[in-house]
């Protein structure tokens, strides 16, 4: 009998840790999905607005990388016009 009696504790910790967790949020969603409750509007409108979010960023992404390679043109020529000294 002295070989079960640690499981005791063991399974004790297990239990509440189990109870603990499945009152939460991700119990709360296991439950949602088990039940059959999926929000699949909310994944779909939550989708739309990540790819609409996306594409501005794609769009900000070019107008900087066109800026960029504006200045480094207008760096470059900088360096190929002489320069006029001011008065001193």
């Amino acid at each position: 009998m002295s070989g079960l009696e640690p499981l005791i504790p063991i399974s004790l910790f297990i239990s509440v840790a189990a109870v603990f967790i499945l009152r939460g949020p991700f119990g709360k969603a296991l439950a949602d999905r088990l039940g059959g409750r999926s929000s699949a509007g909310e994944d779909q409108n939550r989708t739309q607005l990540l790819e609409q979010q996306l594409e501005e960023v794609q769009y900000r992404l070019h107008d900087l990388e066109e800026r960029l390679d504006f200045a480094e043109r207008v760096v470059v020529r900088g360096r190929d016009i002489p320069q006029i000294e001011g008065e001193g």
